[in-house]
């Protein structure tokens, strides 16, 4: 069973940033993982994709991101790790790791809040 943990997330001001990083159950996971992600839920919203990386470290990002978010892999840490730079309260959201490895598996989720 692969279980995902997120931290990093909290408060901020309006062009502040703030890193989210994921660590797996087991680091195999991470490492066999063939995409990685993070995605954000706001309230009364679904969930939307926020950045992806896959295993040859091609990315993709939202287009509301493009160019303030940045999603890499730590292979030293194996961490998955979201840095974002500009922040806007419209990224007010709960973020969520996600992994796929044969299937989806998704992290709890850590709140990102950004104040105006």
């Amino acid at each position: 069973q692969v279980q995902l943990l997120e931290s990093g997330g909290g408060l901020v001001q309006a062009v502040g940033s703030l890193r989210l990083s994921c660590a797996a159950s087991h680091t195999i996971f991470i490492l066999r993982a063939t995409a990685m992600g993070w995605y954000r839920q706001a309230p009364g919203q679904q969930r939307e994709l926020v950045a992806t990386i896959v295993n040859g470290g091609t990315t993709n990002y939202a287009d509301s991101v493009k160019g303030r978010f940045t999603i890499s892999r730590d292979r030293v840490q194996n961490t998955l790790n979201l840095q974002m730079n500009s922040l806007k309260p419209e990224d007010t959201a709960v973020y969520y790791c996600n992994l796929f490895w044969t299937r989806n598996y998704w992290g709890q989720g850590t709140q990102v809040t950004v104040s105006s």
